[in-house]
């Protein structure tokens, strides 16, 4: 089931539907948006969405979710998250964590020959997440791409995010990468960006205590394709597949703002006893 509250933040984003639209009455928003929860949950092909749990058909939920990607309503409700975040102070800027896992298979536009998997058509995700593992923006490419060559895409790629009074902040202090990202070109970009570079060389030693600081992306990676339509790409459409994507890392936040107001009232509770 869909959250009242989050609702509430998602239903603003919808695009109206029009005044006078042919054909049936079409099924309401809140029960298509818990069919494609339920496929992003359960991974089933969208013709095998049960009609008995009222969603409508799984024909009618895919029509929605490339409804609403066109009006990028996912990627508004991530950057709203995000926002809420950081007013509350959850968001650590003192520095970003970025990796690019195994490819994930299966098939559609960004694929491309495995390089670990005997070279079978696959896809991989590219994230970058701050200091405390909320994911701040997701790329998908062909399996075969480079890690290095997704680097500064990632960090572009963060949104403006206020919350905090001033301007909204989009750069982190520092960004920490393994021997992957190793690069002169991209460590300069980084500078010109004013962003410190924490990034391992290669043919020398790990950075002392940066699996400690890093282990956090690994942990997003591993809530993000607890998603099990995330965890083998399905979707053809790169779009429809990237939808789902900013649709998870909008419920990884919800789920980190929801606990961070449980603990701020469990706290408001206790001073007044």
């Amino acid at each position: 089931m869909v959250d009242d509250d989050l609702w509430a933040l998602i239903e603003p984003l919808l695009p109206p539907w029009p005044q006078r639209s042919p054909g049936p009455k079409p099924v309401d928003d809140r029960r298509c948006l818990q069919g494609i929860l339920f496929v992003l949950h359960q991974d089933i092909p969208w013709q095998l969405l049960p009609l008995e749990l009222g969603f409508g058909s799984g024909q009618t939920c895919w029509r929605r979710l490339e409804r609403w990607q066109r009006a990028d309503v996912f990627d508004r409700l991530h950057r709203l998250l995000l926002s809420e975040l950081n007013a509350a102070g959850e968001l650590d800027w003192s520095r970003v964590c970025v990796d690019g896992p195994h490819p994930r298979e299966k098939r559609g536009a960004a694929t491309g020959p495995s390089p670990v998997d005997r070279r079978k058509t696959g896809s991989k995700h590219h994230l970058i997440c701050d200091g405390r593992g909320t994911p701040l923006h997701v790329i998908t490419t062909a399996a075969n791409v480079n890690d290095i060559t997704q680097a500064l895409a990632l960090v572009d790629g963060v949104p403006s995010i206020a919350g905090r009074v001033g301007h909204p902040r989009r750069r982190p202090d520092s960004l920490l990468g393994d021997k992957a990202y190793d690069s002169k070109a991209v460590r300069q970009e980084l500078r010109r960006r004013k962003i410190m570079p924490v990034i391992s060389r290669k043919g020398i030693a790990n950075i002392k205590g940066m699996g400690k600081l890093r282990y956090v992306v690994e942990q997003t990676f591993a809530l993000l394709h607890q998603f099990k339509r995330l965890a083998v790409r399905w979707e053809r459409r790169l779009d429809l597949h990237d939808a789902l994507v900013s649709l998870a890392c909008g419920l990884i936040c919800w789920r980190r703002l929801s606990r961070q107001r449980a603990r701020s009232a469990v706290r408001s509770y206790a001073g007044q006893l």
